[in-house]
């Protein structure tokens, strides 16, 4: 089970920080993701960051979010600076082990 937090609303330039904690003591292997939904769009990958630490990012986030993990805590974070309206939508963390499981989602509404 994944279980994300930490939307909200925000102004444009502000930043919060989401996270995600999951269920299961193979965290640490897990590779893990944040996938972003704009309203009508369709669900896209902004961040990723592997079981050692490899972070990856989508061109339109990448100097302005930054993703992190805690094997210790089981959770992932992701770390959104400088927001702007075109970050608005539903935030999903993601792993694929054999499976694709997804968490609920938390909205991050950006108000410029």
């Amino acid at each position: 089970q994944l279980q994300a937090s930490g939307g909200g609303l925000a102004q444009a330039g502000e930043s919060l920080t989401l996270s995600c904690t999951v269920s299961s003591n193979m965290f640490s292997r897990y590779n893990m993701n944040w996938y972003h939904q704009a309203p009508g769009k369709q669900r896209d990958l902004v961040a990723s960051i592997s079981s050692d630490g490899r972070e990856n990012y989508a061109d339109s986030v990448k100097g302005r979010f930054a993703i992190s993990r805690s094997d210790a805590k089981k959770t992932v974070y992701l770390q959104m600076n400088s927001l702007n309206a075109t970050d608005t939508g539903v935030y999903y963390c993601h792993l694929r082990w054999y499976r694709d499981y997804w968490g609920r989602g938390t909205l991050v509404t950006v108000s410029s």
